[in-house]
């Protein structure tokens, strides 16, 4: 019997799961659900990811520690993937015992075989701050690609990888400030000592032909030593034997693999070392996004082997979401997160369109909205539950529930049915879950038109008992062979499917002898059609609050403004003058009255991870309420003179234009913009 070891990418801990991680971890989940309806011994293994930077910064911002954040939002996270049936073996962290242990043999290991180095590098330094910038620290435009915004350590637009200090325009997350260059000492795992290995295991099976052929690139230009160290401070676990120094959090993510492993073994009596340590125990699979493919091809597998750990039997990459073609955007109201989603909409829904779309290959999926509805309300509505819902009723009704004895002659279709289980099984197994669909929802067509044929609400009217009962007994049979296909995308349509027709968890083998004489329960309606108000009600509650259009015409407004152009219009300025004010996009994550200020709100204002979060004091009480205006985008003056107030110091200035009073409307970007973009 096989035995397989599957994991997902380890969802990062200092923020919310959304639609777009959803693809990843609903693709893994059917994929592992397959092989365990087939009977086969499959762990799905998963953990968050705890350390580095950016958790530092979130609970700095937060006010609390880092181990108290990544601790609620582990049960966040388990939250949501439970809400949407992604049922994990284990769910556990890389900010444990059994991940640092495993991340010191692995550097020990590789140390020892000669596999490190150390040098002295220069590295960004913020004097205003006092401290080394880990990658994730500083901020800038990418020197491949020149996308801006981007972390210190890759690039999001164009996933080049590269040092702090060749990034463009770099700037402090905390401060802002442009760095400096200081020395320190750091370790560099030598990636080119296992490039013969690499160009061998890349290419022998184990990626998708795509994947591996995007990796030629940075083979061609050459393999580079890695830098495994960060200094503090920093969110992680200490090297051994380099006080102050530690592990960059991308050296022991990929081993929460194992740690979650470990921990499951060590609670359920199984030897992790048969796991992780020998190459003919199990098989090992990786689902990842293709933006991490350079951590999990190339250090992944060389650090592995470096240490004499197994390597993965493959890794699976997948492309990203869109929503409507475009990127998830939230002043469209298609950033959608998960528990959003789940106060509006069936998440079985979302399962069984994701696996409508997803093929074995990179591309990335479009989440058409209208597609959405149709496809689902057409197919499991309108095809499978449908089947159920025609004929049971005869069945409850007019035989006490029982099914025909033996299993009526149906001219085959029931062993069509089952033949066709082995062509959908491979497609299942080879990840062409759109196919798979396809061919599933082929056999929900030939099963209503058998109904339409025989056309039981006719029987019935009839005295010929044996036809009706005959009729509705090949289509509930066929409806659990349907469901047993669909058990490992829609797994609680399934389990309800199962109740009702009063059967034990069903197996794939199952299909291949048809229902009997059983009894079966009352019908009770398993899924609802997509309610289109609902879906626009979700995107509705995701989407950022956008300016309100101005609500006087223009041709009224048109001569008081000539009447008034003297003195409306300002002195005027230079050229120069202009280019000194430096305007960025924020987001609004905070808003509240200022007591004792008539006209004065409070805001709290994001402008990205370069310049961080400012308090700006508006004049804009009269016309916004302070709820009204969370999450919304604006555009601010980051590099005015901070004016100390009697109720606090303002850091800042937001834009708005009115006349004043209710008429004052805030300015706010096109749909695209993002905290820290710099207005040209």
């Amino acid at each position: 019997m096989r035995r397989l070891l599957v994991t997902s990418a380890l969802p990062y801990a200092n923020g919310h799961i959304h639609l777009g991680h959803l693809v990843e971890y609903i693709q893994t989940d059917i994929w592992v659900r397959f092989h365990k309806l087939q009977g086969r011994e499959c762990y799905y293994f998963c953990a968050d990811d705890t350390h580095g930077t950016p958790i530092m910064i979130r609970a700095r911002k937060e006010g609390i520690s880092p181990e108290e954040l990544v601790e609620k939002m582990h049960h966040h996270h388990l939250e949501d993937f439970s809400g949407f049936n992604i049922e994990f073996d284990n769910y556990y962290t890389t900010n444990s015992e059994e991940n640092r242990l495993l991340s010191e043999e692995v550097y020990l290991s590789n140390k020892k075989a000669g596999h490190i180095r150390k040098d002295t590098v220069r590295q960004a330094y913020c004097e205003h701050d006092a401290m080394f910038l880990p990658d994730r620290f500083i901020r800038g435009c990418c020197p491949r690609c020149g996308a801006e915004d981007q972390y210190g350590d890759a690039c999001e637009s164009c996933s080049a990888t590269y040092s702090p200090l060749e990034l463009v325009k770099p700037g402090c997350a905390l401060c802002g400030k442009k760095p400096v260059e200081k020395e320190s000492e750091h370790h560099f795992f030598k990636l080119n000592d296992f490039e013969s290995y690499l160009r061998e295991w890349t290419r022998s099976g184990t990626l998708q032909e795509e994947m591996a052929n995007k990796l030629d690139e940075w083979f061609d230009s050459g393999l580079r030593d890695w830098d495994i160290s960060r200094d503090g401070p920093y969110f992680g676990f200490e090297i051994p034997g380099a006080p102050g120094k530690y592990f960059y959090v991308w050296l022991d993510a990929p081993i929460g693999y194992m740690a979650s492993t470990w921990d499951y073994c060590k609670r359920n009596n199984l030897d992790f070392d048969q796991f992780w340590r020998r190459d003919d125990y199990s098989e090992v699979y990786h689902f990842i996004g293709k933006d991490i493919l350079y951590f999990h091809t190339l250090f992944w597998p060389a650090t592995l082997k470096g240490a004499g750990f197994r390597r993965p039997t493959a890794v699976f990459a997948h492309g990203f979401l869109t929503v409507n073609g475009q990127k998830m955007s939230k002043s469209r109201g298609t950033f959608i997160n998960a528990r959003d989603y789940l106060t509006y909409l069936d998440p079985e829904y979302l399962r069984y369109y994701y696996a409508a779309k997803l093929t074995s290959r990179v591309d990335d999926l479009d989440l058409s909205l209208d597609d959405f509805v149709l496809r689902v309300n057409s197919d499991l509505v309108g095809k499978v539950v449908n089947l159920a819902s025609r004929t049971a009723g005869f069945i409850l009704k007019r035989f006490d529930g029982k099914l025909s004895t033996p299993y009526p002659d149906d001219g085959g279709l029931h062993q069509r049915f089952v033949a066709a289980g082995d062509d959908i099984s491979q497609l299942y197994e080879s990840r062409e879950f759109a196919k798979a669909m396809r061919a599933i929802m082929v056999l929900a067509d030939e099963a209503n038109r058998y109904v339409e044929e025989k056309a039981p609400w006719k029987l019935a009217k009839g005295k010929a008992e044996a036809p009706l009962q005959e009729s509705c007994s090949v289509a509930l049979n066929l409806f659990r062979i349907l469901m047993i296909y669909l058990q490992p995308v829609l797994p609680e349509m399934a389990e309800n499917s199962r109740n009702f027709l009063n059967l034990p968890p069903f197996s794939w083998q199952d299909v291949k002898e048809p229902l009997s004489g059983i009894t079966i329960q009352k019908f009770s309606h398993l899924m609802n059609r997509v309610d289109p108000k609902k879906v626009a009600a979700l995107q509705e509650a995701s989407r950022e609050a956008l300016s309100p259009p101005p609500t006087a015409s223009a041709n009224n407004k048109r001569q008081e403004a000539k009447k008034k152009q003297n003195q409306d219009t300002a002195d005027e300025i230079t050229i120069d003058d202009f280019l000194k004010v430096d305007l960025r996009v924020a987001e609004i994550v905070a808003a509240q009255s200022v007591e004792g200020a008539d006209k004065l709100l409070q805001l709290t204002l994001n402008f990205g991870e370069t310049i961080g979060n400012r308090t700006v004091f508006a004049g804009i009480k009269s016309a916004y309420q302070p709820e009204k205006l969370l999450g919304r985008l604006t555009v601010a003056v980051v590099n005015l003179q901070p004016r100390k107030m009697k109720f606090g110091l303002s850091e800042g200035m937001v834009l708005a234009a009115g006349p004043g009073g209710e008429a004052l409307f805030l300015l706010s970007p096109d749909s695209g913009a993002k905290p820290g973009m710099k207005i040209k």
